[in-house]
Order: C-alpha cells, then sequence, then structure tokens
C-alpha cells in the first residue's frame, strides 16, 4: 500500500485534475474486489494438512490458492493420449501417416477431468518380474495378442499377459537373436554402445533385453492398429514412447544414440528422398551403428514368404545400400537376418560429397539447426555433424559408466556452460537425491521402476540415481536452454518437450514424476491445472510425485493436488531455504464410478 499511498499524495499536491480519476480507480478496485470475494471468497481452501507442523506459507499470497475439484472422465477415455487421439484422426490426412503425429486440442478442446484406470486394474507387477508378465487387467487388449500369438510376442495366461520374448524377426527368441547381433557388433559388449533406439518397437522386447547387458534403449512405436505398444512396453517397466518418423523430426537432438535398430519395422526408408533414414542419420552418433533385419535384408532366401520377388527385393536392397553409402554409411557387417551399417566417425566423406554438385541427398544448410526437433518439419538433406566437435564420435566417447560422470563436450554449448557447471550440478543432485530417498524410502525399491525428471538440465537426477532399480526419462524444454545433448553424452535418455501440451505416452505409466521449478518458470506459457491434470494422467495410481517449486506456487499446486485426489506433504529442501518447499505426494488409487 505505500506505493499507492505515496502516488495519491503526490496526485493531490501535484493537480486537482488527478483526483476525479483517482477517485474513480479507487472505486472500480473497491468494487472488483467485493465480487472477486464473493464468487471466489467460498471456495477457499485450507491446505495446512499438507504441511509439516511448524512449516506454513501465505496461502492468500498465492496464485489461484482456491480449492480445486475435477470430475472423472468416462470410461472410454482409460487410455486416452491427448495429442495421438484415434479419434480425431479423420480430421489429418493419410500422406505418410501424418495422422498419427502428434496433433494437440486447442484450449477449448482440452479435458479437464481425471482419467480412470481399467476395471479390475491392479498395482504394476514389480521388476525385474514385470519383464516377462503384466496383469491383464492392466492393459486390456485382446487384439494384439489374437494377431500376434504365433510370432510370440505375448500371450494371455489367466489374468496375466506373458511376454515369450519372440517376435517376427527373433523366432527362436529375443536372447538368441542379439546374441547374434553382439557377435556383429562387439562394441555391444565393452560399454562402447551405451544409448539405443528402437523404431517400431512391438512390445518391446529387444529394449527389455538390452537392459540386462547395460544399454539404454528408447523404445518407440505409434499409437496404431497394434494396440497399445508402447503401453505394454512401459507396463512392463521398459523405456518407451510414443513416436513415428512421418513428416516431423523425432524430439531428440543431432548425433545422440549410439545404435538404432528397426526389426521388420515396415518403414518405407527409400521412398519419399529417403527422409526417414536421413532422420535416422540424424539422431545417430558418429561412428554409431544402424541395424536392420527384415525386408529387404537375406531377400536371396526371405523373398518367397514376402509376398513379392526376388527382382523386386534385390532392387530395394540396392536402394537402400545406394542410400546408405550416399549419406556416409558403410556396410559393416551381415550374416543371416541382420545387416549392420555404421555411420562415417568423421567428416571426411561428407566433404566429398560436397565437392560433387549433383551429390543426393545434399548437406543441409545453415539455416537448419541441427537439434531443432520440436515439430521440426523432415527434410531431404543430410546433417553434417559439426566440424568443432572432435569428442563426440563413438569411438572418442568414454566407454560406460565412466562417460557418465566425464563432462561433455557440448556442455560448452549451454549458455555459461564449462566443466565445473557440469560437476557441480553433479554434486548438487547427489545431495538431492540423497534428500529425496530420506523422504521418500520408496525410491530404490522395486516400488519405483519408470521415473521421469519433468524439467532436468544436464540429468543430474538420473545419474545420482543410477545404481538403483530404475530408469529415468529426462525431458528438456523445448523453451528451455538446449541441454539434452548433454544428456545423451553422459549415456543416459530423454526427449524434448513443451508442457503446455500432454506427453507423448499412455495414461498410468511412470512409477515417479520429478518437478524442479517448472511452475516457477513456465507459469507465463502453461496453465497449472493442466499441466497437474496431465501429470496425474500418466501417473500410476499409488504412483508418487516430488514437486521442488518456489515458495509462491507450493500452497497453489498443493490445493490442486488435492483435486486430483492426491496425498501431499510439505517438507524442507535439504538446504531448509524458505524460499523453495518440497511436496511428496501420492496418487490414490480410485475406480469409475460408471464400473460401480
Amino acid at each position: 500500500m505505500k506505493y499507492k499511498d505515496e502516488k495519491y499524495e503526490k496526485a493531490e499536491r501535484g493537480s486537482t485534475k488527478i483526483l476525479p480519476k483517482t477517485v474513480l480507480l479507487i472505486l472500480l478496485c473497491g468494487v472488483s474486489f467485493y465480487l472477486g470475494g464473493l464468487y471466489c471468497g467460498k471456495n477457499k481452501l485450507q491446505v495446512n494438512n499438507v504441511a509439516k507442523a511448524g512449516s506454513s506459507l501465505d496461502v492468500d499470497n498465492s496464485p489461484q490458492a482456491n480449492s480445486v475439484s475435477f470430475p472423472e472422465c468416462s470410461s472410454d477415455y482409460q487410455d486416452y493420449t491427448p495429442c495421438t487421439d484415434p479419434r480425431k484422426w479423420k480430421k489429418y490426412g493419410t500422406h505418410r501417416l501424418t495422422f498419427m503425429e502428434r496433433h494437440c486440442p486447442p484450449v477449448f478442446d482440452r479435458k479437464q477431468c481425471l482419467v480412470p484406470p481399467p476395471n479390475g486394474y491392479k498395482s504394476p507387477i514389480r521388476w525385474p518380474k514385470s519383464k516377462n508378465e503384466c496383469w491383464y487387467r492392466n492393459v486390456p487388449y485382446d487384439w494384439i495378442n489374437k494377431q500376434k500369438s504365433n510370432q510370440h510376442w505375448l500371450k494371455k495366461e489367466g489374468e496375466k499377459f506373458i511376454f515369450p520374448g519372440g517376435g517376427t524377426m527373433f523366432p527362436n527368441g529375443v536372447s538368441a537373436y542379439v546374441d547374434l547381433m553382439q557377435d556383429l557388433i562387439p562394441e555391444m559388449k565393452d560399454g562402447t554402445i551405451r544409448t539405443a533406439i528402437d523404431t517400431g518397437c512391438g512390445v518391446a522386447s529387444w529394449g527389455g533385453d538390452l537392459l540386462d547387458r547395460g544399454i539404454l534403449t528408447v523404445s518407440l512405436a505409434p499409437r496404431d492398429n497394434h494396440e497399445a505398444q508402447v503401453q505394454f512396453a512401459l507396463e512392463r517397466g521398459i523405456p518407451a514412447i510414443l513416436g513415428i518418423i512421418s513428416t516431423q523430426r523425432l524430439p531428440f537432438p543431432s548425433n545422440s544414440f549410439d545404435m538404432a535398430h528397426c526389426s521388420r519395422c515396415l518403414i518405407p526408408w527409400t521412398e519419399f528422398g529417403g527422409v526417414y533414414l536421413l532422420e535416422i542419420h540424424r539422431i545417430l552418433r558418429p561412428g554409431g551403428f544402424w541395424v536392420l533385419s527384415g525386408p529387404p535384408v537375406n531377400y536371396e532366401h526371405r523373398w518367397k514368404g514376402w509376398d513379392t520377388t526376388v527382382e523386386e527385393q534385390r532392387s530395394n536392397y540396392e536402394k537402400l545400400q545406394d542410400l546408405l553409402s550416399s549419406m556416409c554409411f558403410k556396410l559393416y557387417a551381415k550374416k543371416d537376418d541382420i545387416a549392420v551399417w555404421q555411420k562415417s566417425p568423421d567428416n571426411m566423406c561428407y566433404n566429398k560429397l560436397s565437392n560433387d554438385p549433383d551429390a543426393y541427398p545434399p548437406k543441409c544448410d545453415d539455416s537448419l539447426e541441427p537439434d531443432s526437433a520440436w515439430y521440426t518439419p523432415l527434410r531431404p538433406c543430410v546433417v553434417v555433424p559439426s566440424h568443432k566437435l572432435k569428442k563426440t564420435d563413438l569411438e572418442s566417447t568414454p566407454k560406460w559408466p565412466e562417460r557418465l560422470h566425464s563432462t561433455p563436450e557440448r556442455v560448452s554449448d549451454v549458455p555459461g556452460g564449462n566443466g565445473g557447471l557440469f560437476k557441480g550440478d553433479s554434486s548438487k543432485w547427489k545431495t538431492r537425491a540423497k534428500h529425496y530417498k530420506k523422504l521418500l524410502p520408496a525410491i530404490g525399491s522395486d516400488k519405483i521402476r519408470n521415473v521421469m525428471d519433468m524439467n532436468t538440465a544436464f540429468g543430474g537426477l538420473a545419474a545420482a540415481l543410477v545404481d538403483d532399480p530404475l530408469w529415468v526419462m529426462n525431458v528438456v524444454s523445448s523453451y528451455a536452454a538446449n541441454t539434452l545433448p548433454v544428456v545423451f553424452d553422459r549415456g543416459l535418455i530423454g526427449t524434448y518437450h513443451d508442457w503446455c501440451e500432454a506427453f507423448s505416452t499412455y495414461p498410468r505409466t511412470y512409477d515417479l514424476l520429478h518437478v524442479d521449478g517448472l511452475f516457477t518458470s513456465e507459469s507465463q506459457r502453461c496453465e497449472m491445472k493442466y499441466v497437474m491434470l496431465e501429470m496425474d494422467r500418466i501417473l500410476r495410481p499409488n504412483g508418487y510425485a516430488i514437486i521442488r517449486e518456489s515458495s509462491y506456487f507450493a500452497d497453489t499446486i498443493a490445493s490442486v493436488a488435492k483435486g486430483l485426489r492426491w496425498s501431499c506433504r510439505k517438507e524442507q529442501t535439504e538446504s531448509e531455504s524458505e524460499n523453495e518447499k518440497l511436496l511428496i505426494c501420492q496418487k490414490n488409487l480410485w475406480y469409475s464410478s460408471e464400473t460401480k
């Protein structure tokens, strides 16, 4: 009030012409205050139960600190994925399957309801047992079971789905398939290869097997007629994300993955100017490997089963080989149904191509940022690794686990980034993770497997928890500093995302969500209730959220969390800062009232 008093006094002393305007302004403010109290005062929520005894925040000064409640969504929304919603597919084109890409609802069409679990939902089976089985009622989809049972993707036994580890291209089981792959790529055995992406992942058996071999895989599949591939993967405790290579780049930086894999994924690699394979080239680290099994590999012996001719498959293989050569891939190894190509580890090949004016595909020009990957259109050009990068290729990258704590070369590309900042961040998160475990002992137990750090910087929390039986999806805001390359260089996985939109996953897929100042940093762009509703959608019943926020937002978040049917308590940070608080929340299990 001091500012208003001073202004009023100046006006009174200065000019009587200003006085009527000032009086009018005060009267309008008074009316607004009265109406605000009339409509909002009844809804004010006491959140003292969230705080520990002796700690409190000034609720009245926090934004939107009124009670909220959300209705249940109808039961047919139990597998709702807002930005890949089959209900909306008819609105979008079928060319290159663009309807399967992200198409998020406009603000007026956003759901403000709680997504219910399926009838009979149970707490997921714990890791590592979950890799081989899950509750049928948690992912109640019979279509994939009936269509793929002959390929041993999965089979229903009583109340469970069993995952035998089969697949279209590995009838002898995924372990035998990966054993052969390791014989062809020795770098899979010694820590050289740490991160991988599986395009068209099925139920993620390949990624699941690699976890046992120290390789962290992002399993990628669209929401398509193979019902709930990604949901099966995450229910098993295997990293996965909804996505498709269509007209836009995948949400990953350039030069990230050590290996990419396609097992009869049916992606038309040589069509549309080779843009799909060019995208694999972009996200693959220099010296990284691309593995293909299925058509047209081994066409000499397989063509009869592909409903084609040997001449057609020979032509397809030659086209593929020519396209890979034009992108500076070399055939690394080939045996039976598996072929392996290696991306050039340096720029010598690209320099030769640039001297050929007729070369196709051409090199991308400088106007296209290599790491731009959030709604960025695919282009038919080769993203050439920067000549400034000397230690980002696979051979120069430290082997796992040394690379986790080695300062990545690309940290210097982050504004203000350097080795000291990176080491300080790692130390800070070790301390924080230790404190989190005191507040939430479930961390490190079999209760928490799938973790998301919703706005990480360098993947510090994931690094601090690396010895626990969990994995972390590290999310970097598409509006924040580009730190995701550093995350991948450490041997961790992650994705770009904008939290004003829904995440590319099914409901009930994460055990723990971690937030570090997200609402403070994004409050000018994203409405809090929609972010919290999205957190509720992707969090499993009985799952947890650790929300680290400024004191200004803490009570408001707690009030929204209560409307989500979460139980929260307020805790001090490890430094006991008055400017920052922790909310430790748990989502309660409830069932749709329609099924009662």
